[in-house]
């Protein structure tokens, strides 16, 4: 099956890459390669290559950027998914697309389910939405997975920061009113995986949105602490002590974009369709070396 991976190099897309190179020929053009917010460089791609398969990794992840740079974000988080899910309907090739915990209002304390109504409270958030009613419009056999709090080794992330953090500083303060559930780019590339199997082997799941995350919350206070205390006990020389640590209310940390509160996701659905059982989130970043 040739396989086209777009944002090859992000965090999910490397996972992807690793997990995906023995049962699929790959394509992962680099952005000198194909830039994916020119629409017409994207259709001269497809048309070249005709992929078989897709998995949409990329996205305009700059939360707060993106309230000023609305066309940029656009470009990627919508215009992108809708090409790429008419160019599968047209030709028959399978979509897997990433979506966000931002399309929900994150009020309440009950996690969300894939049928909740959707109120992004930011700009992300409404352009990643909008990438998701037009997958759905325009392949409805093709699978949407919303996850939350992604982190893996590599990258920009809330657990590589936290790391390099802690080797420079003796307080934090972390926003201790945001919950949900830290999921590592590996667990999104496995799952990934065994949804394209699926599909190869003449079983897919039905099209839609899927949640997928570990099971369990915290807040990104509580995940700071465990990141820390975990670095500590695997010998790393840090000069902040988890103790050290304190929680704030997302009010004493203002930022351009309003993150939801409540980022808590129902994996039920997901965990029903593949038959599999997820992981807590604390066990993932437990077999994680830091």
């Amino acid at each position: 099956m040739k396989l086209l991976i777009t944002g090859s190099k992000g965090q999910v897309g490397t996972e992807l890459k690793q997990q995906l190179a023995e049962i699929a020929e790959l394509l992962t053009p680099s952005r000198a390669e194909l830039d994916l917010a020119n629409a017409s460089a994207v259709h001269a791609y497809l048309a070249q290559h005709q992929p078989q398969a897709i998995i949409n990794a990329a996205a305009y992840t700059a939360v707060d950027l993106a309230e000023t740079e609305q066309k940029a974000a656009l470009a990627v988080n919508a215009k992108l998914p809708e090409l790429l899910a008419r160019y599968c309907a047209h030709s028959g090739a399978y979509l897997l697309h990433y979506s966000t915990d931002y399309v929900y209002p994150g009020t309440g304390t009950e996690p969300w389910q894939e049928d909740s109504p959707t109120a992004p409270l930011n700009y992300y958030g409404h352009s990643k939405l909008q990438g998701d009613l037009a997958v759905l419009a325009q392949c409805p056999s093709a699978v949407i997975f919303r996850t939350s709090w992604v982190y893996s080794d590599h990258g920009k992330n809330f657990r590589n920061t936290i790391i390099r953090l802690a080797k420079e500083k003796t307080e934090l303060s972390i926003v201790a009113d945001q919950i949900g559930a830290p999921t590592p780019a590996s667990l999104i590339a496995a799952i990934s995986v065994q949804t394209l199997q699926r599909y190869q082997q003449g079983q897919p799941i039905a099209g839609g949105v899927y949640h997928l995350a570990p099971r369990s919350y915290c807040s990104w206070y509580d995940f700071a602490k465990i990141i820390v205390q975990q670095a500590e006990q695997q010998g790393q020389s840090l000069t902040l002590n988890a103790s050290a640590i304190h929680p704030i209310p997302s009010s004493a940390y203002p930022t351009p974009a309003k993150r939801p509160l409540n980022s808590r996701l129902c994996v039920d659905k997901l965990e029903r369709a593949l038959g599999i059982r997820l992981p807590l989130w604390q066990e993932l970043l437990a077999s994680k070396t830091l």
